[in-house]
């Protein structure tokens, strides 16, 4: 049901773009105005959930711990997994931001005869997470030399780096190799691993086919059936500058490639993927553990009128002796 849902939605993101453009002579609309209206999107989705979630209360300090608490000066604390200053916060954020530490440490659980259970490393998952989330960035900072004039150093030297690879005379990415594989794994893994499979939903299925789609218009625009990246870089410059100019001769293929990649700009912010930003608002992984060294009050706790025991003794006293429960006073 989920994937199937997926490759119907997926296949309906192909068709439109192909019928609007080749039928409908919307070269326009899918340029200029769809770009547009999926970076509102993004902006306003994007917006809104970081504002839900600042204005979550957190009375509480609720850090995710996997070693030893600051105590005692003769105790070894584990100063990034249980961090108790804002220093330790830092290092553990970035490095499961950059690395995916907590996901290096997975393990995964099998049932063996017996019954016996037995717990191992589970580094595939890492290692595509890794290959996945690094190539993707670096394939966006090369994007960038379509939208500035001149190209910034950085983004010149990542696309030499990354295309140091030749196919004859054309330059073969890395990154785009490490993209294609590492989401086809993930989305393999769904399909293969029943336990996996039975857990996923099309949330979970539609990104990966999404973004698939994307990394094969883009793989056939760059090395199959090439695109004029002056008309292309003409209009990506357009936009950017808001003053949008369609280009001639860029082929379907283009326009199906930049419906989809607006799509998913536009989808980000409604996705799971929106984890991006969330990482960083978790009170689980940007809160110091530091309850032994300060005292947190919950804010919640507003004054009440509480009715103590002695007045409830005074209230019920000769009820209580009549029963035979014994009292203070």
């Amino acid at each position: 049901m989920g994937i199937g849902a997926s490759l119907g939605l997926l296949a309906v993101l192909v068709v439109v773009p192909i019928l609007g453009v080749e039928v409908c002579g919307g070269t326009w609309f899918f340029a200029v105005v769809v770009p547009y209206l999926a970076l509102g999107i993004f902006l306003a989705g994007i917006v809104y959930r970081v504002v839900k979630w600042a204005q979550a209360p957190v009375p509480f300090r609720i850090p995710t711990t996997c070693g030893q608490q600051r105590s005692l000066p003769w105790i070894p604390a584990a100063r990034v997994d249980n961090p108790s200053t804002g220093w330790g916060v830092l290092v553990r954020v970035l490095l499961e931001v950059l690395f995916f530490r907590s996901l290096y440490r997975n393990t995964k659980v099998d049932l063996w005869p017996g019954p016996r259970l037995s717990y191992r490393w589970e580094k595939w998952l890492w290692l595509g997470a890794l290959a996945f989330h690094w190539s993707f960035f670096i394939i966006f900072i090369r994007h960038l030399r379509l939208f500035t004039t001149p190209v910034p150093t950085l983004v010149q030297w990542l696309d030499g780096l990354d295309g140091f690879l030749r196919v004859g005379a054309q330059a073969l990415y890395v990154t785009d190799l490490l993209f294609l594989g590492a989401v086809s794994y993930l989305f393999l893994r769904r399909l293969v691993i029943p336990q996996i499979r039975y857990i996923s939903l099309p949330g979970d299925y539609f990104p990966l086919l999404l973004l698939l789609g994307i990394a094969s218009t883009g793989v056939l625009l760059r090395y199959f059936f090439r695109v004029d990246v002056t008309a292309v870089k003409e209009l990506a410059l357009g936009l950017v500058t808001f003053h949008p100019q369609v280009p001639a001769g860029v082929g379907i293929l283009f326009y199906l490639h930049l419906f989809l990649v607006s799509g998913l700009v536009a989808y980000f912010p409604f996705s799971k993927m929106v984890h991006m930003a969330g990482v960083f608002l978790s009170p689980t992984r940007n809160l110091a553990n530091n309850s032994r060294a300060r005292r947190h009050i919950n804010p919640w706790n507003y004054p009440v009128k509480v009715h103590t025991y002695a007045e409830y003794e005074e209230e019920f006293g000769s009820k209580m002796r009549e029963a035979g429960i014994p009292l203070d006073g």
